[in-house]
């Protein structure tokens, strides 16, 4: 793809890099970053976009990519420190997140301590299937075993929340 080509098309695959990476969750500030990262990607690569069937598809893709490991650098924050901060939620909505904030906190610390622990280390402080078997002492393929029963746990405790 030559450079009048690429620059015609660049304003609509920026817009659809933001839009993608607002819809994942990121801030705008956050979004700006993912989009100027898919750009320079997509600049990169120019001479090999014809090749693909869906440049926008393949921006999407990058966008989704490039946020979840712009997420995964972020330092994490435990979850009583987690705040949603929105400027375009209704009250109804914001005691909606509360109320379902705190079900799945009860939910949390009704798990059995190892569980618990494990969930901890793997979703909120990002460690590896293999540094948690290091430090609990255990094996990895207990650590898969036991994330797998906390995550069905909780994922059927929400199924039959949903249902009322």
């Amino acid at each position: 793809m030559d450079r009048s080509a690429f620059e015609q098309q660049a304003r609509s695959w920026r817009k659809k890099a933001l839009q993608v990476s607002m819809s994942c969750g990121a801030g705008r500030d956050e979004a700006e970053d993912i989009a100027q990262d898919v750009m320079l990607r997509l600049w990169q690569m120019h001479d090999d976009l014809d090749r693909y069937r869906s440049v926008e598809a393949l921006v999407t893709l990058m966008a989704k990519h490039l946020l979840r490991n712009h997420q995964r650098r972020k330092p994490s924050e435990s979850l009583d420190e987690a705040i949603i901060v929105s400027l375009n939620t209704s009250p109804h909505d914001l005691l909606e997140m509360k109320e379902d904030d705190a079900w799945l906190d009860r939910r949390l610390r009704q798990l059995p301590t190892t569980q618990r622990t494990l969930l901890y280390m793997r979703q909120v402080e990002r460690r590896s299937h293999e540094e948690i078997a290091r430090l609990l002492g255990i094996e990895t393929t207990s650590v898969s075993t036991l994330l797998a029963r906390a995550r069905r746990t909780l994922l059927e405790e929400i199924r039959q929340r949903n249902k009322r």
